[in-house]
């Protein structure tokens, strides 16, 4: 279904809110990717894009990134689910929440392969949850999941936000160290909670709000699925066996999510070390040359007041994984303890999704 000059043909399904928009620009001038389509509700169908995000009543623009509207997209007419033939498409991006992913991406993965940023299809055995550059072996599962559910395309699903940073410090600790137990605080920003107007802002403003709903959950489940091994020959994934605990919180940020996180390994593991090997890895990782790759995987930094949401989200456009505070700990006989912050709407979001699907298009996986 390529057209020409190999550029792949692809729809966003849920295009109008915050997720959505974070794909609209991800994917303007994309060299790999031509968005001919956007799908969104019954309500927003049959308009311009740009009238679509627009309050009929009071002409605000429900716009929530920094960048403009892209040109490509202002006048492109919004879709609705029923319009749009799936075996037109080489690739659906899909920004839904779970209970609509749940029927909707079923029905397009019959036809075509499905990168979705909901929790729906995460826990399913035939499902691998990837993180480019992390475990992209788990990829292979997808041909599993086709032949078991006869489907010509598949459903990959990206990690809770929350657990992108975590999973990419992890694991070169893993691999150098091995790791039995982590322990995780995040400080989560409020773009993570969607963009619903009105009491929110009374609900967080002077204040942390010391619970997310089912967010715990997805974090310890979610790290140690991507974090274990697969096996080729059972095509199967043995979860890690680390130990993750953690408490998830709200705070007053609006971009970027912070975690503390405390570490105990299996071999002896000194702040210097651990940076050296982060590094490499960071420096070797697999996606380094792919067109949404940032330059540096993870960055390290020495400075003892950062990382920092205000001033280091945005580095490498989002897409970076931020270290700082890298100490020993002195609770466990092996430990470490760091402070790392990810982009939650890029890196763990749309254009994290945006660089799983170039990893597909190196890998021919579509």
């Amino acid at each position: 279904m390529s057209n020409a000059f190999n550029m792949l043909k692809v729809a966003l399904i849920g295009s109008t809110g915050a997720v959505g928009q974070e794909f609209v620009v991800a994917l303007d001038k994309h060299p790999w990717f031509n968005l001919t389509h956007i799908v969104s509700s019954e309500r927003s169908a049959g308009k311009k894009y740009i009238d679509a995000i627009r309050d009929p009543q009071s002409g605000i623009l429900k716009w929530h990134n920094r960048e403009q509207v892209p040109e490509y997209v202002r006048d492109k007419i919004v879709s609705k689910i029923d319009d749009i033939n799936p075996k037109e498409f080489d690739l659906i991006f899909t920004a839904l929440e779970s209970d609509d992913a749940q029927t909707i991406e079923p029905k397009l993965a019959v036809h075509v392969p499905v990168i979705s940023t909901a929790a729906a299809f995460r826990y399913e055995n035939d499902v691998p949850i990837l993180i480019p550059g992390i475990n992209d072996e788990h990829a292979d599962l997808l041909k599993k999941q086709q032949e078991e559910r006869q489907w010509n395309g598949f459903i990959a699903p990206l990690p809770n936000c929350t657990t992108t940073g975590l999973a990419i410090t992890l694991k070169p600790l893993i691999e150098s160290f091995g790791v039995k137990s982590v322990f995780m605080t995040s400080m989560q920003a409020l773009s993570g909670a969607g963009r619903s107007p009105g009491v929110i802002a009374l609900d967080i403003l002077d204040n942390v709000i010391p619970y997310i709903p089912k967010e715990e959950e997805k974090v310890q489940i979610e790290t140690k699925k991507i974090l274990g091994r697969y096996d080729r020959e059972s095509k199967e994934i043995s979860v890690n066996d680390v130990k993750v605990s953690c408490t998830c919180t709200r705070v007053p940020v609006s971009d970027g999510h912070t975690e503390v996180v405390f570490v105990e390994t299996i071999e002896n593991a000194d702040p210097s070390s651990v940076k050296k090997k982060m590094m490499e890895f960071s420096d070797n990782v697999s996606i380094k040359n792919l067109p949404t790759a940032p330059r540096d995987y993870i960055v390290v930094n020495d400075d003892p007041t950062r990382p920092q949401p205000r001033v280091d989200r945005e580095i490498n456009d989002g897409m970076t994984t931020v270290v700082g505070r890298l100490r020993k700990d002195s609770v466990f006989d092996n430990g470490i303890k760091y402070v790392l912050l990810t982009h939650n709407e890029k890196m763990g979001s749309a254009k994290g999704a945006v660089l799983l699907a170039e990893l597909f298009k190196t890998k021919k996986i579509i």
